[in-house]
């Protein structure tokens, strides 16, 4: 059996969809989730300012076969202390470029998707997804199999991904595009590195592939009885014994091995509600669903950075500040979060590092005269206030 199924009738002519409109719109998505220039070191607002050039151009390029993509350039990001995970960023004129083919792709795989994916899709969250969790966790479903994929983005085989997307796309010219995309490489220092496999983190559409290979797991799972919930690389598949765990942990091992996935052996496990696990930046047990430590840790060094005792505290640095504890407290205060305690404690730890930067001094015992209202006064958001 072909690992991909060919569709019975396959997309024709997307190349003839690319237009100046559809470029434009594209533009503005790519304009609305900001981002750092690439390696030709133009910004979205250099980009802009000669925008109606710069998409004739792409629009030009796209539909000839003669674009070619520059390498991404590489960025890495702190993802625990002492590991990194690399980004690869993609000039404007790509991530446009990329756009384009996402918007063009998306609704012809939209419809297979199964219904217990999550990620990256059009009026689907991580709070719908954590929703179905403790939905299947009310069922009985109790026992967990907490999957980790081991180097998801920078192991996907590119002929993995090329024949998820050939079994339903015919247009050859948009599958040369995604293997110029996929092929383009990295600078990393000053130096070009080819890449043969993985799809980049960064890239607009790595999401995309993503979820049409990982459509396999998920066919396969529906398949066999199992309940799951997946966003994007994070999955868990929600049992109610040991050893239908047990069967659902041989039957993912042996689909990611037809994929050339794997899973990370120190991060899988089963274990049960009860004990509790990770998912989505969440703690979720019987007993709490609250922020997981790292989540925190990723929060305070937020905060560390925008309130360094040595600069002045302004109304630019509370406005800062609220915008990160605004984002935190709407993913995590849920109608069913239980961590109104952590978000407490860390309102205090907040408006201490707040009076160490007006008063330019550390002492604990201040931040009991500096109270409350005196944050309140300033502009400074609480996480306690959107418990509700």
């Amino acid at each position: 059996m072909a690992l991909f199924p060919m569709a019975k009738i396959k997309a024709h002519s997307l190349t003839g969809r690319i237009t100046l409109p559809w470029l434009q719109a594209a533009f503005q998505a790519v304009k609305r989730n900001r981002g750092a220039a690439g390696i030709d070191r133009v910004s979205v607002g250099m980009f802009e300012h000669n925008l109606a050039e710069n998409l004739a151009a792409l629009e030009r390029d796209l539909k000839d076969g003669s674009f070619n993509p520059l390498p991404l350039r590489r960025k890495f990001i702190l993802k625990e202390p002492g590991k990194f995970r690399p980004l690869g960023i993609p000039a404007v004129r790509d991530r446009v470029a990329q756009e384009v083919l996402r918007r063009l792709l998306s609704p012809i795989f939209e419809p297979l998707f199964h219904d217990a994916s999550f990620g990256f899709r059009p009026k689907r969250n991580c709070h719908q997804a954590l929703d179905r969790v403790l939905e299947l966790h009310e069922a009985g479903y109790r026992v967990v199999l907490d999957a980790d994929l081991k180097g998801f983005f920078d192991n996907l085989p590119l002929a993995i991904m090329m024949g998820a997307v050939a079994a339903q796309v015919a247009d050859g010219n948009i599958l040369r595009l995604i293997e110029k995309f996929l092929r383009c490489g990295v600078m990393e220092e000053g130096v070009f590195k080819p890449t043969t496999m993985g799809t980049p983190q960064g890239g607009v559409i790595s999401p995309l592939l993503a979820n049409i290979v990982l459509n396999h797991l998920d066919g396969r799972l529906h398949e066999r009885g199992f309940r799951f919930v997946r966003y994007a690389d994070d999955f868990v598949v929600l049992c109610q014994s040991n050893a239908q765990a047990e069967e659902a942990l041989t039957l993912v091992t042996q689909t990611l091995h037809e994929l050339g996935l794997s899973l990370s052996t120190e991060k899988t496990r089963i274990t049960t509600y009860g004990k509790g696990y990770t998912f989505l930046g969440f703690v979720m047990s019987s007993r709490s669903r609250r922020m997981r430590d790292k989540s925190k840790r990723k929060f305070q060094e937020k905060v560390e950075g925008l309130t360094v005792r040595s600069r002045n505290l302004d109304a630019q640095v509370i406005e800062k500040l609220n915008q990160v504890i605004r984002g935190t407290a709407h993913y995590f205060a849920t109608r069913w979060f239980t961590g109104r305690h952590v978000f407490r404690e860390l309102d205090g730890w907040i408006r201490r590092r707040v009076r160490c930067m007006k008063y330019k001094r550390f002492r604990y015992h201040d931040n009991r005269r500096w109270r409350v209202k005196q944050a309140e006064h300033l502009g400074l958001l609480r996480l306690e206030s959107f418990c509700g």
